[in-house]
């Protein structure tokens, strides 16, 4: 394997900087003054990226700090090529809310990562995971980002040409710290969103813009509001009776850009509501919504729109629905999504259905501003290094390349990240059911399924004739790929998680059938067996998944994925006394009833009673 190396004396002080940092991570790929192959940089156009050989070494052209670092992933991957990209901000925005909020450590190593990729910008999502100094409950038992971490992650961040940007809610999605009641009694309008016009409401929010102004150097904040669905239908109806949401809307906004123009920021909020609020249902994406023209006209100008779209698949509509944006009078930045939530890994089937057309709209329309959302919603037990190969997928989309490009993606994601990019991409179709994915579910709610009421179970198999079979092979297929791999932490969860999902599918069918034939000799040899099978291989995924969550995450939040496990298997183990007691199981029966009708139940994660 070649070392590269630059002359310090070649490169200005930003780059020489930029560099360090890059070898700091990658020691054994890149050091300054001495190695095998000299990488020389040249300053040319702002959006191209060119990478040639030079005699023993690479010439790296290019204009902007993040076209050089990707000209070094290029290096590094043996790649020669010129690209260019049209997007000004080429970004992502990592939930660091839904219970997993990452280490410092790990988020410096994926920062650099991504800068070898090409991104320039990265957003924390953090509803209520800083550390508000005189705001003791903002964070309070969840990992919450303190002001030191932050300062040392933006420095960090601006070495390498990317510009790190809060991410934060200023009025709904606040669950969590509405839930302190004596607290924060006198802001809060429903279970989720801030009492609007109350003082109090203001004096915190000040209080979050305050924070974030301090711990980032961007002057960019993305002030949230989107999803309030219940805006002014609370408390604030109690007391002041109905008022028009898009009014309620309007007002908040323009005392909340107010706070930021106070501290130098230029807000960004997600645009649904706008939308949404046009139309008796309330969908965001409908073309024909009506923004009346008097709402348009107080829309506070110092604001950018945000669209975010995870789920078209049409790129004619992308065209459209930016150039709604552009009738009402903003320019919006484009959050599209790698899909990270509800999954346990990377989803790259459904990224492409929605991605790909994104940036064909985004082209089309030449809008500037892009990032990639990569939530975690129900609990963020994504193996998120998974998603790195997305990452790489819809940076090259970004500059130019085909989505068939496999051997390009490879060769630089085997470089950058040094795993095998067709495997990650594979392995997302844990959450696929059905030959042609037709109709898509979570691998959480047969992992989490109770096994006694098998709820989910019960509409896996009513999905349609085959499904069953086709996702069992195609288990056995990804873990017969698996088995000739090398192993890393990432690749250790998934492994175990296939494992444990086979022998559950194959249980749950000899369950079934053993109990619908009264089969007690089978019964009792399911007890006895089986069921000590299925417990080890959950406790190895729950080692495994331990392992990788304190590998790249703070510790917080992890006793949610553990009482899941823990709860599963106390279920199995009252299976097994039900089975050996040999006496009636009315949840077995009521299963093969269901299943008799033919029809689907709720397809939903359901843990003991209670539905999470």
């Amino acid at each position: 394997m070649l070392k590269f190396f630059w002359k310090p004396e070649k490169c200005d002080a930003d780059l020489n900087s930029a560099l360090r940092s890059v070898s700091e991570v990658y020691a054994d790929r890149i050091t300054e003054g001495k190695g095998d192959s000299e990488l020389t940089f040249r300053r040319s156009s702002s959006n191209v990226v060119k990478v040639t050989r030079s005699g023993d070494g690479i010439q790296i052209e290019a204009g902007s700090m993040g076209g050089f670092l990707r000209g070094v992933g290029h290096a590094f991957a043996g790649v020669e090529s010129e690209e260019s990209s049209p997007f000004e901000t080429l970004g992502i925005m990592l939930d660091c809310s839904r219970n997993k909020v990452f280490s410092p450590a790990y988020l410096k190593g994926m920062l650099v990562k991504l800068s070898l990729m090409g991104y320039n910008m990265v957003m924390l999502y953090t509803e209520d995971t800083y550390r508000i100094p005189d705001e003791p409950f903002f964070g309070y038992m969840r990992g919450g980002f303190t002001m030191e971490e932050l300062k040392d992650l933006d420095a960090f961040a601006r070495k390498i040409g990317i510009e790190l940007i809060g991410c934060i809610q200023t009025l709904g999605h606040l669950e969590q710290i509405l839930s302190y009641r004596l607290d924060y009694g006198k802001v809060r309008d429903t279970s989720s969103v801030l009492m609007v016009d109350e003082p109090e409401t203001y004096v915190l929010i000040e209080k979050m813009i305050r924070f974030w102004q301090e711990a980032l150097s961007s002057r960019r904040l993305h002030i949230g509001m989107d999803e309030t669905h219940n805006l002014g239908r609370g408390r604030f109806l109690d007391y002041h009776g109905y008022e028009s949401a898009f009014a309620l809307f309007n007002r908040h906004l323009g005392r909340v850009s107010a706070l930021c123009e106070k501290y130098g920021f230029h807000p960004i909020i997600w645009s649904d509501m706008y939308f949404r609020l046009g139309n008796k249902n309330q969908v965001y994406y409908d073309l024909n919504t009506n923004i009346p023209q008097e709402v348009r006209d107080r829309i506070p100008k110092t604001v950018q729109l945000c669209y975010w779209d995870y789920y078209t698949s049409d790129a004619e509509f992308y065209e459209k629905f930016i150039g709604l944006h552009r009738e009402i009078g903003f320019n919006p930045v484009m959050g599209s999504g790698v899909w990270t939530w509800s999954r346990f890994w990377y989803d790259h089937r459904t990224t492409c259905r929605s991605v790909i057309p994104c940036l064909q709209g985004c082209r089309k329309t030449q809008l500037k501003e892009l990032f990639f959302t990569m939530w975690g919603d129900n609990g963020g037990y994504c193996v998120y290094d998974s998603a790195l190969a997305g990452l790489e997928f819809a940076s090259g989309l970004a500059f130019g390349h085909s989505p068939e490009e496999t051997e390009f993606y490879s060769k630089r994601f085997r470089a950058v990240c040094g795993e095998d990019y067709e495997l990650f991409t594979a392995l997302g179709d844990i959450a696929l059911y059905g030959p042609e994915a037709v109709r898509e579910a979570k691998t959480e709610n047969l992992v989490w399924d109770d096994p006694l009421l098998g709820i989910n179970d019960v509409a896996f198999r009513t999905l349609g004739d085959g499904v069953a079979e086709a996702y069992r092979k195609r288990l056995e297929g990804l873990a017969a790929r698996l088995e000739k791999a090398e192993l890393s932490p990432s690749l250790r969860v998934v492994r175990n998680l296939i494992h444990f999902l086979l022998l559950r599918q194959s249980f749950q069918d000899e369950l079934l059938e053993a109990w619908r034939k009264s089969d007690r000799t089978q019964l009792r040899m399911l007890a006895d067996a089986e069921i000590p099978k299925l417990t080890a291989a959950l406790d190895e995924f729950s080692e495994a998944f331990r392992s990788d969550w304190l590998r790249t995450a703070k510790p917080f939040g992890l006793e949610v994925i553990q009482r899941r496990n823990a709860g599963l298997r106390e279920r199995f183990l009252e299976l097994q006394r039900r089975l050996r007691e040999g006496g009636p199981i009315p949840e077995l029966d009521a299963r093969l009833e269901a299943l008799s009708l033919g029809k689907s139940t709720p397809n939903r994660l359901y843990s003991g009673s209670v539905i999470v």
